[in-house]
Order: structure tokens, then sequence, then C-alpha cells
């Protein structure tokens, strides 16, 4: 599983003009599912997630975790992530999961970081979505399980 984590002072997502997921401070996270991942890896992910050392201590260093601010979590599903454009001019998809898997292993996603978080918005599994973000820094990592 890829996760790009991007610090932010607000996000939003969209579907069809409507705002369905919603974040202040916090972490938005473009989700994207390999073919070959397996259960163990929406543990991991959320695990990272939950707890990568993104935020500013009173130094200004990254020492705290979106735990350890009690920020908002906005995770989007984005197969393109999982795209192979190492040749051509046209991405290759073969590695990214079936739409079924996919959205099965996104959702188990959002329902462990909610389990530890309490609250996590969440974008729409295969809409045409509108994302909105306040990138806080820049600071953004690519994670992987």
């Amino acid at each position: 599983m890829i996760g790009l984590l991007q610090r932010v002072s607000r996000a939003d997502v969209s579907v069809d003009g409507r705002v369905i997921g919603e974040i202040g401070r916090g972490l938005l996270v473009l989700v994207a599912v390999h073919r070959d991942d397996a259960e163990r890896d929406i543990a991991r992910l959320a695990e990272r997630i939950l707890s990568y050392r993104v935020f500013p201590d009173e130094e200004g260093r990254m020492n705290r975790s979106l735990e350890n601010i009690s920020g908002g979590l906005l995770l989007v599903p984005q197969f393109t992530l999982a795209a192979d454009t190492r040749k051509g001019t046209r991405a290759s998809f073969t590695k990214a999961a079936a739409p079924e898997k996919g959205a099965a292993y996104f959702t188990r996603l959002a329902d462990t970081c909610r389990n530890a978080l309490g609250h996590v918005e969440t974008g729409e599994f295969g809409a045409n979505m509108q994302v909105s973000l306040v990138n806080d820094g820049p600071v953004t990592f690519w994670l992987e399980s």
C-alpha cells in the first residue's frame, strides 16, 4: 500500500460540488493499493500514518505525530499512485489492485485509523473527486507498507 502523506493546515474533498470530507490541521493522505498487498499492509500503513512524526515540537523539529497533536485525518483513494511510469508516455496500472480489492482495503484502512483516532474523513472510492488543501511547510512524504 502507498500513502502520500501531506501535512495540511486544512483540506477537503468534494464530489459533484458537495464537500464529503473536511479537516483542519492534520494530514491528507492519498492512498493506493497494490495488487499484491496483504491484510498486514493495512495495519502497517495505518500505524505509519498515525505515528509518523511530521508536526513541529517547541523547537520547530518534526517530532510530533498526528496522534500527538490530535489532528484531523482525511484519507482519499487514488489508484494512480500505483502506476508504473518507467516507460513511454502513458502510465500502466498493472501493479494496482483490482477495484474490489482496492475499495475493500481502503475501507479497512479508514476503519483501522478511525478505531485509533475516533474520527476520520474520507473521499469516495471510484468517484471523480476534487481535493483542496493547504500543504503546511510544504511537508509531503511517500509511505509504503
